[in-house]
C-alpha cells in the first residue's frame, strides 16, 4: 500500500506561482512513476505531469514552460512548480503513484487562480 499526501493548493491571483508537495509513504519502493493529474469543475481528470523512478519527466503541452515536476526521492516527496498560473489552471490537483499492480491516489488539493 502506498498513502499519498498533497500540501500547498491555494488561492493566488494570475501570474503568481505555487509549489505543490506530495508526501508518499508506505511501500514506495515498488513504484514504478508518479504523476500530477487535476480535475477542474465539469472535466475529466487530466494528466499534468510524470515522472519515473529514472527521474525521466514529462509535461504536458497544456503546462509546458510554465510548471516543472521533481521529486527527492530521498524523502518520497513528489513536487509541482507552478509558475505564470492563469485562471484556467483552477482545478483540484491529485498526487498519483503507480507500481506494476495498481495506481494509488491522493486526496487533492484545491488551486484557484483568480483574474
Amino acid at each position: 500500500q502506498v498513502q499519498l499526501v498533497e500540501s500547498g493548493g491555494g488561492r493566488v491571483q494570475a501570474g503568481e506561482s505555487l509549489r505543490l508537495s506530495c508526501a508518499a509513504s508506505g511501500t514506495t519502493d515498488k513504484i514504478i512513476y508518479m504523476a500530477w493529474h487535476r480535475q477542474a469543475p465539469g472535466k475529466q481528470r487530466e494528466l499534468v505531469a510524470s515522472i519515473n523512478k529514472s527521474g525521466m519527466s514529462r509535461i504536458e503541452d497544456s503546462v509546458k514552460g510554465r510548471f516543472a515536476i521533481s521529486r527527492d526521492a530521498a524523502n518520497h516527496t513528489l513536487y509541482l512548480q507552478m509558475s505564470s498560473l492563469k485562471p484556467e489552471d483552477t482545478a483540484v490537483y491529485y498526487c498519483n503513484a503507480n507500481n506494476e499492480y495498481r495506481a494509488y491516489w491522493g486526496q487533492g488539493t484545491q488551486v484557484t487562480v483568480s483574474s
